[in-house]
């Protein structure tokens, strides 16, 4: 039976566990027979657009690349978990319109997890890059983050594990995205 497409922006800070919860959703979601697919944001700027920087420009060119890989996913009842820093408001907002008005749902969740955590973690040495001098404009720290507004769901992973927040983010924003359409 075909799936609606569908699309979950998970945005947050470096560190906060975007990725851990996008690719946990996405077992649970393959072993449960969903089509989904992770579009992580540094691994596809890596990958496809290697030429983006981490300048605000650039930033905005990514998160517009990945909601157009993600709206032909999508069109293909896949359901796409972004994983993505997605820093600014209006491109998030620009990436709702574009997946919205091309008929899909479309999710934010924040992944609002507090900075000393996330520092703690520095899973890819950003902050101590950051603190060593090495690096600046680092996301939450000497560059710009725009808490989400209005997002469908907020999980802190600080709060909670990894299971427990990956629930929260199936039942939260995905819903009823285990069904097949024709069953809904």
């Amino acid at each position: 039976m075909p799936y609606d497409g569908a699309v979950v922006l998970l945005t947050g800070l470096p560190s906060s566990g975007k990725s851990t919860l996008a690719r946990q959703a996405h077992e649970r979601l393959l072993l449960a027979g969903r089509p989904a697919e992770v579009l992580d944001g540094d691994e596809v700027r890596r990958q496809f657009w290697p030429e983006l920087t981490l300048s605000s420009a650039d930033r905005s060119a990514n998160l517009a690349r990945i909601a157009a890989l993600a709206a032909l996913l999508a069109r293909n009842g896949v359901l796409v978990l972004a994983a993505a820093i997605a820093p600014y408001s209006d491109d998030r907002k620009a990436m709702r319109v574009l997946l919205e008005g091309s008929g899909f749902r479309f999710h934010e969740v924040h992944v609002a997890t507090p900075l000393e955590v996330c520092i703690e973690r520095d899973v890819k040495g950003l902050y101590a890059r950051h603190r060593r001098g090495e690096i600046s404009k680092l996301t939450g720290v000497d560059a710009v983050y725009e808490v989400p507004a209005a997002p469908e769901l907020t999980i802190d992973t600080s709060r909670m594990s990894v299971e427990d927040s990956v629930s929260v983010l199936l039942k939260g924003a995905l819903g009823n995205a285990f069904e097949p359409a024709a069953d809904r």
